[in-house]
């Protein structure tokens, strides 16, 4: 998702975009660690779109939850 797509959708969906990014990267991560990613330039837009997210969150100054 390119910022300003994240900069149109309203704060509930950013967080919700946050939070499921977190389980893709987490999921690719395990993924890699066992051998079975393919693609490992997925992970590295994943991290891009997730760090774009919590960009915009932060410019309008969302609290974002813990990753925990």
């Amino acid at each position: 998702m390119t910022a300003k797509d994240l900069r149109d959708l309203p704060q509930n969906e950013l967080l919700e975009h946050v939070a499921t990014t977190r389980k893709d990267i987490f999921g690719l991560r395990f993924q890699h660690a066992t051998g079975e990613l393919e693609n490992t330039a997925g992970m590295r837009t994943a991290k891009r779109d997730l760090a774009r997210a919590i960009t915009v969150a932060r410019e309008r100054d969302i609290q974002i939850p813990n990753r925990k």
